[in-house]
């Protein structure tokens, strides 16, 4: 009996079928032995058994592997001694390592759905097109979980489509929003949690968006660290409408790399694939991954990670956060070969470069993810961009306008969040005297709010009064009349109403590290 095709490569099995490594060259000794007939019959016997301990082996694993792939799961072992059989990470993803095919298992473990449900509260969120509030999907889950749970294991879970919502640009402009039903964000999450974890190392070191552990400082400080060492020069790369045109094929393409379990690669298809209700009309998609998802990020960090490993191939110094991707160089001309490159790489992905916004320029006339640079006595410093200072001046004129109709302690309450979360960001800046002059500026705009609502003379004497100032200067205040923008610079007012006294409101100095936080 022989099994044609096959080699044994363990010396262990040559051994069991009677060879030695004294026998390879085709000279038998025969000197030790009793007779020849009798050791020739032991070992027929025990090849033959060998042999048939062997095939009943194979047999075993064969069936073993077929159970597996019934129930979705990857063989464990590869079968010994089959010549000529490449693995299914070589055939699909090269040295990429392929995804075990039991992540819809996964995904459904109580212990993971407990913790996308926390996460889903958390973020909160305004419902989709089928109107649940994320205060309604625990006892929606708690009703349909099972049959939910079915769906995702059988690879059947279809998605809702996505509700459009259009915010507006600092820049001009509109961003198109993809908000989906809380059901799916829920599902979405339940995928991110499994997912990331894998996908995450193997991602470029320069990316910093939308991943664990990582932020927006980071690549701040990164890019700042690029041109203290020299490169002056920024490649400055803006993606147009990226998040609108990725392209389902290429992006389906590099998951199919990654991912062995079928289930999973189609509700992630679906998923991109569902439609997106604008005004009442439902609108087919074949390209782009709307924002509003939990799982849109990683997908773009899945995209664009081959632009990354080029870079990173070609020894490039960049930075990129999301769509934004700044590479530092040393001259212009280095920029102008690297922009081609860029142009290049991102065609692949059919994706397009905007022209108008991608340039090479002197690093300190360009803004990163709202920070600026400034070199003093040859330091490479932070500022806030103009563009984020008149973003954030917009927003105080909204907060403190004087014909809200509100309260000064409500108005106070509103600033103080906004100006919180802008001071946290931005508090790289080395910029104390800006900060300073924003102070005073926003306390003179809730001064002239104040001074408003007191409205006559006699109010506003009344109340200066309560505050503990005294006659002459009270009287030298009180004739303000209408001229409130003008009132409010005064000395009198500035005793009267002082920065510690919006700081006990709950607006913070933004000047100063150890305001209100």
């Amino acid at each position: 009996m022989r099994l044609k095709g096959r080699r044994c490569r363990t010396p262990e099995r040559e051994v069991s079928r009677g060879r030695s490594n004294e026998g390879t060259s085709g000279k038998v000794d025969r000197s030790n032995r009793e007779g020849p007939n009798k050791e020739e019959s032991e070992s027929l016997v025990n090849r033959g058994k060998a042999m048939h301990q062997m095939s009943r082996e194979l047999q075993l694993e064969l069936q073993m592997e077929l159970a597996l792939e019934k129930r979705g799961e990857a063989p464990m072992v590869e079968r010994s001694g089959e010549a000529g059989r490449t693995t299914r990470v070589e055939e699909r993803s090269g040295s990429d390592h392929l995804l075990p095919s039991d992540l819809m298992e996964r995904v459904v473990e109580r212990g993971n759905a407990i913790k996308a449900l926390k996460r889903v509260r958390r973020n909160k969120g305004s419902p989709g097109t089928d109107g649940m509030t994320v205060d309604e999907l625990e006892p929606h889950l708690r009703e349909h979980w099972a049959v939910i749970r079915e769906q995702l294991l059988a690879g059947t879970y279809q998605p809702s489509a996505v509700k459009r919502t259009l915010i507006p640009k600092s820049g001009g402009g509109t961003r198109q929003l993809g908000i989906p039903t809380v059901l799916d964000r829920f599902v979405q999450q339940l995928i991110l949690q499994v997912l990331q974890p894998v996908f995450d190392p193997t991602f470029s070191e320069h990316s910093h968006g939308f991943r664990p552990g990582r932020r927006a400082h980071d690549a701040v400080r990164k890019a700042q660290q690029y041109i203290q060492g020299g490169r002056r020069w920024v490649v400055d790369v803006d993606l147009e409408k990226f998040f609108d045109r990725v392209n389902h094929d290429v992006l389906m393409g590099k998951l199919n790399n990654r991912i062995a379990d079928r289930r999973m690669l189609g509700i992630i298809h679906r998923y991109l694939k569902a439609g997106m209700m604008a005004d009442g009309v439902m609108v087919e998609r074949h390209e782009g991954t709307p924002q509003g998802g939990p799982l849109s990020p990683l997908l773009a960090n899945v995209l664009l990670d081959a632009v990354d490993k080029e870079l990173e191939r070609r020894g490039h110094c960049f930075v990129r956060y999301a769509d934004d991707c700044n590479v530092y160089v040393r001259s212009r001309r280095a920029g102008d070969r690297v922009l081609v490159a860029l142009r290049q790489g991102y065609a692949k992905l059919r994706l397009r470069i905007n022209e108008e916004k991608s340039t090479v320029a002197l690093a300190r006339d360009r803004k990163f993810l709202g920070y600026g640079f400034w070199i003093a006595q040859g330091t490479v410093k932070l500022r806030v961009a103009p563009d984020a200072l008149e973003e954030m001046k917009r927003k105080v004129r909204g907060c403190t306008s004087r014909s809200g109709g509100r309260s000064m302690t409500q108005v106070c309450s509103a600033l103080g969040r906004y100006l919180r979360g802008w001071k946290a960001y931005f508090k790289l800046a080395d910029t104390s005297k800006v900060f300073s002059t924003l102070d005073g500026w926003i306390h003179r705009r809730l001064r002239a709010m104040q001074l408003k609502q007191w409205k006559r003379g006699r109010t506003a004497w009344h109340a200066l009064r309560a505050r503990g100032l005294p006659d002459w200067l009270v009287k030298k205040r009180s004739g303000f009349g209408r001229r409130w923008w003008w009132a409010a610079a005064l000395g009198a007012t500035h005793a009267a109403l002082p920065g510690s006294y919006f700081e006990r409101l709950g607006v913070p100095r933004l000047a100063t590290h150890t305001s209100t936080l």
